[in-house]
């Protein structure tokens, strides 16, 4: 997997999945819809730890800002 997600990427990610949490926690969003969104924080906070989205390889998008060529 090369990875396809910068920092600023990275980050944006980890503040959503934080306040998707924050809602479910406190019982502003709850039952089904609360829990498709702990899905979804699930998955943003575990794309960015792996520095890789497969949406992203699918579409073509790179937020990454390594060069492939040294």
């Amino acid at each position: 997997m090369k990875k396809n997600i910068g920092s600023t990427d990275k980050i944006i990610r980890l503040t959503a999945s934080a306040i998707l949490v924050y809602l479910y926690s406190t019982h502003i969003v709850d039952g089904i819809v609360g829990m498709i969104l702990l899905g979804v924080a699930f998955t943003l906070t575990t794309t960015s730890f792996i520095n890789f989205c497969p949406l992203y390889s699918v579409l073509g998008i790179n937020s990454c800002n390594i060069s492939s060529n040294p």
